[in-house]
């Protein structure tokens, strides 16, 4: 039970099942709803491998941003799809993208994600009954008492995912966005 909690409060509430000296699932499921997840996970080596990239910091901030620009401008004006805005004198790192598919079914958005997935492309949605990949709600956290909040659970149901990684090029950004606004159109269509 300390191991899986140990995981849990780390920061890896999701995928605790790649964790090849863990307990079993079932050890997990006990407690998945009941332990926070607190990030736990700086310790000396990483904080050593972290210092000479805060010096590159801003540099990458920028290539993230570019990223983020670059597959937010191929998914503007899809349609069923909303752009989320950003306000002019916000600053953010565009590590990850998200959009809404707002109203639409469950049974739309996750046969989105399939197409999208059988082509390559791997969103995330935080609207699942679940807590899955990274993607949980107030609502899946027991550990803290939560009213029901029903615009926020409207907007929940629609939000759309996606890590935007350094290592993806340009290219690559136009080439996903296309995939995201033609499978989203297809969907929408039917």
């Amino acid at each position: 039970m300390l191991a899986a909690k140990a995981t849990m409060l780390s920061g890896s509430y999701m995928l605790y099942e790649r964790h090849l000296a863990a307990p079993g699932p079932e050890v997990f499921e006990r407690i998945k709803y009941t332990t926070p997840n607190v990030s736990g996970r700086m310790d000396n080596l990483r904080a050593a491998i972290l210092r000479p990239q805060l010096r590159d910091l801003d540099r990458q901030v920028r290539r993230w941003n570019e990223r983020y620009a670059e597959i937010e401008a191929g998914l503007r004006g899809t349609p069923g799809l909303t752009i989320v805005e950003r306000p002019a004198e916000e600053s953010y790192v565009g590590s990850s993208i998200q959009f809404l598919l707002l109203d639409w079914a469950p049974e739309r958005i996750a046969e989105v994600l399939r197409r999208c997935a059988d082509r390559g492309v791997e969103l995330k949605w935080f609207g699942g009954a679940e807590p899955t990949g990274f993607t949980s709600r107030y609502d899946s956290w027991r550990y803290a008492e939560s009213e029901r909040m029903p615009e926020t659970d409207r907007i929940l149901r629609g939000i759309i995912d996606m890590r935007v990684p350094l290592t993806f090029s340009l290219d690559d950004c136009r080439l996903i966005s296309g995939i995201i606004r033609a499978e989203v159109g297809a969907v929408f269509q039917q």
